[in-house]
C-alpha cells in the first residue's frame, strides 16, 4: 500500500485484506439467535501494518483522508467515531494475553460506508489480522470472529448478531453460508452461476449507532422475556399463535418478523440446495414486506427503489438488505438482465426521489486473509 510507504516512511510488515458481505436473507435474526444466509462478497477492506516501538497505534485512513492516534494503555480514551472499531479489537486482543506493539496502520477499501455491506466487520476483521501478524500471534478463524463481534458491541455500541464477522472470516467464492447463529454451525450453499446479486445504494446513508437499531433488539429481548422463551428462535409457530395475546402489537409485530423470516431462510437455502432460484426471489420479497410492515425498519424512498427494481424483466426478487433506515435494496437479476437493470433503476430512481442510486455488481468471494507484501505499492 502506497499510503503507507508514504505516511510512515518505511515499508508494512503485514498486509490483511476482509471482505464486506450482503445478507441474501434472514434480516435482523441474528441476534435472536436465528438463521441467517449471508454472502462474503468481492468488496473489502485491507489494513497494513508495522510495529512501532512504543504503546501507542497510529491509523491512517485513506478514504477519509484522516488520521488518528490511540495508546494500547489508554484504550478508551475519546478518539474519531470510526477509530471506536480498532480501539476494541486491539483492547480485546491484549485482554486475550496478546501483548501488542504499538503499530503504524495504513486502511483503504472499496466497500460503501453506510451501505448496510458490513464495512465495520470487515475493518475489524481486517485489523485483528494485521495486528496479529505484527505482533507474530495467532488466533483461530473463530476466535477471531468472537473477538471482533464482542468489539462491535462493546466499542461501537451496535448489539449486532454475530453474521457479519463470521461471513467476513468465513465467506467461499461462489456460495453462501447457511449459519446457525447460535450454535456457529454452518453450511456452504452454492450459488448458481446464472444469477447475480446486484446491491443497489438508495443514497441514504445509515449508522446504526444513531438509527433505532439497538431499540429493535430491545424489543424482541422483551418480547422473548413475555413468551417465556431465551431468545424468540426458541418459539415454535404453533406456540407463537398460542402465546402472542401475552404481548403489546409493537412487540406481536416485531416477533412475528422474526419468526417467518427464520422460516424463510431456512426456504431460501433449501431453494438453492434444489437449484430453485425463482423460489429464493420469491422469500426475498416476502422479507421485505415483513421488513417494512412488520419490522417498520424500511423508507418510503427504499420502498420506491424496491418496486422499481422488481420492475425489471429477470429480476426474480428485491429487498432491503442490511439493518434498514437506508443503505442498500438487494436484487436477485438473471446475468442477461444486469445491464438493463444497470442502466434503467438508477434513471428512474433519480426521477421519481431526485436521489442517486449506485448499482454495485456482486461476487460471492473468499473470507480474510494475509496477502504477501509484494501485493503492497
Amino acid at each position: 500500500m502506497e499510503a503507507f510507504e508514504w505516511a510512515f516512511g518505511r515499508a508494512p510488515v503485514a498486509l490483511a485484506r476482509a471482505p464486506g458481505r450482503v445478507n441474501l436473507i434472514g434480516e435482523h435474526v441474528d441476534y435472536n439467535d436465528g438463521f441467517v444466509l449471508p454472502v462474503a462478497i468481492d468488496l473489502d477492506i485491507t489494513v497494513a501494518a508495522a510495529p512501532r516501538s512504543d504503546r501507542r497505534v497510529h491509523v491512517l485512513a485513506t478514504d477519509l483522508g484522516e488520521d488518528a492516534w490511540f495508546h494500547l494503555d489508554h484504550p478508551a480514551e475519546k478518539r474519531p467515531a470510526w477509530t471506536a472499531y480498532l480501539q476494541g479489537v486491539s483492547a480485546l486482543l491484549e485482554r486475550r494475553g496478546v501483548r501488542l506493539p504499538g503499530a503504524d496502520l495504513a486502511i483503504a477499501g472499496d466497500i460503501p460506508r453506510g451501505a448496510g455491506l458490513a464495512s465495520s466487520a470487515a475493518l475489524e476483521v481486517a485489523a485483528a489480522r494485521a495486528l496479529l501478524e505484527s505482533a507474530r500471534r495467532t488466533l483461530t478463524d473463530l476466535e477471531i470472529v468472537e473477538l471482533c463481534h464482542r468489539a462491535e458491541g462493546e466499542w461501537a455500541g451496535v448489539h449486532c448478531g454475530v453474521m457479519d464477522q463470521f461471513a467476513a472470516v468465513f465467506g467461499e467464492t461462489g456460495h453462501a453460508i447457511f449459519l446457525d447463529c447460535r450454535t456457529l454451525e454452518c453450511m456452504r450453499v452454492p450459488l448458481p452461476d446464472e444469477v447475480m446479486l446486484v446491491a443497489t445504494h438508495s443514497g441514504i446513508p445509515r449508522g446504526l449507532q444513531a438509527s433505532e437499531y439497538n431499540d429493535r433488539v430491545a424489543q424482541c429481548a422483551e418480547a422473548a422475556r413475555l413468551l417465556g422463551v431465551r431468545r424468540l428462535r426458541d418459539l415454535t409457530a404453533e406456540a407463537f399463535v398460542e402465546r402472542a395475546g401475552r404481548l403489546p402489537e409493537l412487540l406481536r409485530r416485531r416477533a412475528r418478523h422474526v419468526l417467518s423470516e427464520i422460516q424463510r431462510t431456512r426456504d431460501a437455502a433449501a431453494a438453492l440446495e434444489a437449484d430453485a432460484t425463482w423460489r429464493v426471489g420469491r422469500y426475498l420479497n416476502e422479507s421485505h414486506e415483513s421488513l417494512c410492515l412488520d419490522y417498520e425498519v424500511s423508507t418510503p424512498d427504499i420502498d420506491t427503489l424496491v418496486h422499481i427494481t422488481r420492475s425489471i424483466n429477470g429480476v426474480m426478487g428485491s429487498r432491503l438488505t442490511g439493518a434498514g433506515f437506508g443503505g442498500c435494496v438487494l436484487s436477485l437479476v438473471a446475468r442477461h438482465a444486469v445491464p438493463e437493470y444497470s442502466e434503467r433503476v438508477p434513471d428512474e430512481y433519480r426521477r421519481r426521489t431526485g436521489r442517486t442510486a449506485t448499482v454495485h455488481v456482486l461476487r460471492a468471494s473468499p473470507g480474510a486473509s494475509l496477502l504477501p507484501i509484494s501485493r503492497i505499492g
